[in-house]
Formats: C-alpha cells, sequence, structure tokens
C-alpha cells in the first residue's frame, strides 16, 4: 500500500473512534431492568444477610406493641409517667380484690365452722404442719393442724366418713360413737379448736400438748363398731 492509501485508511479509523467516543450511551427498558434487579437480588449472598422468620416475626411484634405504648402514652395524661402511674394504681387494685377475695373466703369458712377449708391433705400432712408451727411457737395454728390430723386419721381408718363441711364439734361426736371412753377429751378438743378458730382465744402449750396426746391415743384406741351402728 502506497502513503496515500495509508493516509486514507488512518483518516478512516480515527473517524470511527471519533463516531464512537461521541455516541449516547446504551439504555435499556424498565421491564428488563426490573427483571435484571430481581435476578441480581435472587443471588444467595443477599439472602444470606437477611433476617430470619422468628428474626422479623419478633420486630413485628415488638414494633406492635411499643407502637400502642407511645399511642397510649399519648393519650394519657403526663405521658410515660402517667401511663407508669396508672398501671401502679392498676396492680394495687388487682392485689387489693386478692386480699379481699381471701378475707371473703376466710369468713365464709368461719360462718359455717368447717374443720377442713383448703385442699385435701393427709393425716400426714397435717401433723407435720401442726409439728412446723409448734416449733416456731405458733400455737393457734398448732392446735389447728394437730385436731386436723386427728380427724383425718379417722377418715382414713374408715371410722368417720369423708365430708366436706363437717364442724369439729360433729368430728367429735362422731368420734365419740366409736371411741366412747375417749368423748370427753374429743369434746374438749373440738371446744378449743373453736375457741382458738373463732371464738378469739389464743391457744398455749399446754393445748397443742393435750391435742398431740389424743392424736397419738386415738390411733392406739381399737374402735367399738357396735356404737356406730346406733
Amino acid at each position: 500500500m502506497n502513503s496515500t492509501g495509508t493516509a486514507m485508511a488512518m483518516a478512516h479509523t480515527l473517524a470511527t473512534a471519533g463516531d464512537s467516543a461521541t455516541e449516547p450511551p446504551l439504555t435499556i427498558g424498565r421491564e428488563a431492568a426490573r427483571e435484571a434487579a430481581e435476578r441480581e437480588l435472587s443471588k444467595q449472598i443477599y439472602a444470606e444477610h437477611e433476617p430470619g422468620l422468628v428474626r422479623r416475626v419478633f420486630t413485628w411484634v415488638i414494633d406492635r406493641v411499643f407502637g400502642a405504648l407511645e399511642s397510649v402514652a399519648f393519650h394519657a395524661p403526663g405521658g410515660w409517667l402517667g401511663l407508669l402511674i396508672i398501671a401502679l394504681l392498676a396492680i394495687g387494685l388487682l392485689l387489693a380484690l386478692r386480699l379481699r377475695l381471701g378475707a371473703l373466703r376466710t369468713a365464709r369458712g368461719a360462718a359455717t365452722g368447717a374443720l377442713f377449708t383448703d385442699r385435701p391433705r393427709t393425716a400426714a400432712e397435717h401433723r407435720a404442719a401442726a409439728e412446723h408451727f409448734a416449733q416456731a411457737g405458733q400455737w393457734d395454728q398448732a392446735v389447728q393442724e394437730q385436731l386436723r390430723a386427728l380427724v383425718r386419721s379417722l377418715e382414713e381408718r374408715a371410722l368417720l366418713d369423708t365430708r366436706p363441711g363437717r364442724t369439729a364439734g360433729e368430728a367429735a361426736d362422731e368420734a365419740a360413737r366409736v371411741m366412747p371412753a375417749l368423748a370427753p377429751r374429743l369434746r374438749a378438743a373440738a371446744t378449743t379448736f373453736g375457741a382458738v378458730t373463732y371464738g378469739g382465744r389464743h391457744a398455749t402449750p399446754a393445748d397443742h400438748h393435750e391435742l398431740r396426746d389424743l392424736d397419738t391415743t386415738v390411733l392406739r384406741t381399737k374402735p367399738d363398731l357396735t356404737g356406730a351402728a346406733r
């Protein structure tokens, strides 16, 4: 190729390069861009950094709870402080109601004079409770639990029927039919129980010792079943 041909070829190359440099950038449609973005985001590297389902649910719940609290605090007098005061008042009312219901149950048990006022327990459990109260010097409770142990042991021996609502006096009268020799002591024990539980009198160590001895004697006494038939 001569020098003229070479120059023409170089001029053509430069012209083509100049046209490419001034050409506008390549553009794609909206739908194609969306599909390209979806393909990119579907790669594993993005999924690895997403929060798990449990975390997303937990975050959603926390957002809703705090959103509700913020809404309440915004409308409550005093904001968050007012909301705290309202919550404390509500807790106080619930505690007062709980104590009141407990007092009503206690008063109802006292009115009926029932010997057993809580869940059924064995004679051994009542004896253990009586011993615990005695060691603590709580003689009122020790006397109550000791008589309950005595009556429950008679029920466990099938000498008395298991009857909710039975009073101490009724239990003493029924026990006296099968153990007539112990009738005076049984009735005296019931009287002590009633005076301590409902009469405002405080028991003494001697009261507890008498009931504990009576409980032991009842366990060793052979019942007179002919008296139960009458």
